[in-house]
């Protein structure tokens, strides 16, 4: 991956409804080979695909919940069915396994109080193994980024192939 790439990707990430010839004119390459490195890119696995950015409020989901889950074992039979309960309940937007006191953290959006109480209560309870989950209810966003920062000069990237 070259600065090229990173451009491409950095615009893609700005507008994924850029069209090849807009795109290819902010990278100051012809549309072809334009193409041809989006390609490449997708084929590799960097872009993984193309999405719209919806209100989160005006959907109807104006709640975000910070989740922390503390395992009681870390065998890899509790982990696995904390992992596949988790990976169905679609209020549970991210879900990322932490390095520190909590095990696992989620980010959930939701519709109200009254609505998060119910999903803790009747799925998140449910699941069995969970030690203690400890909530923190955002108030407001400061920032919220779609768009990677450029990687430091021969810092480490996963392997495309």
């Amino acid at each position: 991956m070259d600065a090229v790439d990173l451009q491409i990707i950095r615009e893609l990430q700005a507008d994924g409804r850029l069209s090849n010839q807009d795109l290819a004119d902010r990278v100051r390459l012809s549309p072809s080979p334009c193409l041809r490195r989006v390609r490449r890119l997708e084929e590799a696995g960097l872009i993984r695909g193309y999405t719209a950015m919806v209100d989160q409020v005006a959907f109807g989901l104006p709640v975000t919940v910070f989740v922390r889950i503390r395992l009681e074992r870390h065998t890899a039979e509790a982990v696995r069915l904390f992992e596949q309960h988790v990976a169905v309940i679609e209020h549970i937007q991210d879900c990322y396994l932490m390095a520190g006191s909590s095990d696992y953290l989620l980010r959930v959006v939701i519709e109200d109080l009254e609505a998060y109480e119910a999903l803790v209560r009747h799925r998140i309870h449910a699941i069995p193994g969970i030690a203690s989950i400890e909530s923190s209810f955002a108030y407001g966003s400061v920032k919220q980024s779609r768009t990677y920062p450029r990687p430091s000069p021969g810092a480490s990237r996963r392997s495309a192939s």
